[in-house]
């Protein structure tokens, strides 16, 4: 695939929430134009307002603007509170209709809420183990995000790769 834009990505941000050892996942909703009825991890594109409207934390930059994205798009997916973001690992893709995007991978601690799903994005949540994960139709390496963060949970680092 090409893009003609080198330079401009769309940037997304996912969490995999932990809350009592299990993870949750959502299934997008059949409207969706990419992968609809697959199931994945709530997040979302960051926007320029995530940032623009707030005052600078130094003279010329914005810290945390992926940390805030994240905590908005989660509490706007699924209604829940999220809070010890920590990196999991980043992908990239180009879509068929030629836009490039680039997903930086969180995982975060179940902070209060009751999920409260948006419509138009998912029509279904789950709690689960990694291994009732396997169960469910993830998006292709969701399945492995989901391994790492166990892994993390249990000490273990590593880089993204396929896990059996």
């Amino acid at each position: 695939m090409e893009t003609n834009n080198q330079y401009l990505h769309e940037i997304a941000i996912t969490g995999i929430v932990v809350k009592d050892g299990k993870y949750l996942i959502t299934r997008r909703s059949l409207n969706k134009k990419r992968f609809p009825g697959m199931w994945t991890v709530p997040g979302g594109k960051m926007e320029t307002n995530d940032y623009l409207q707030l005052p600078k934390d130094t003279e010329h930059y914005w810290y945390n603007v992926l940390e805030r994205t994240l905590r908005r798009e989660i509490k706007e997916e699924v209604g829940i509170d999220i809070d010890n973001i920590e990196y999991v690992t980043s992908l990239a893709t180009v879509h068929a209709d030629g836009s490039p995007s680039l997903v930086i991978s969180c995982m975060a601690d179940y902070a209060g809420g009751d999920i409260i799903l948006k419509p138009d994005e998912s029509d279904q949540y789950a709690w689960v183990s990694l291994e009732e994960a396997k169960n469910h139709q993830l998006l292709d390496g969701i399945y492995d995000e989901l391994v790492m963060v166990e892994n993390k949970r249990n000490g273990k680092r590593s880089e993204w790769r396929r896990f059996k």
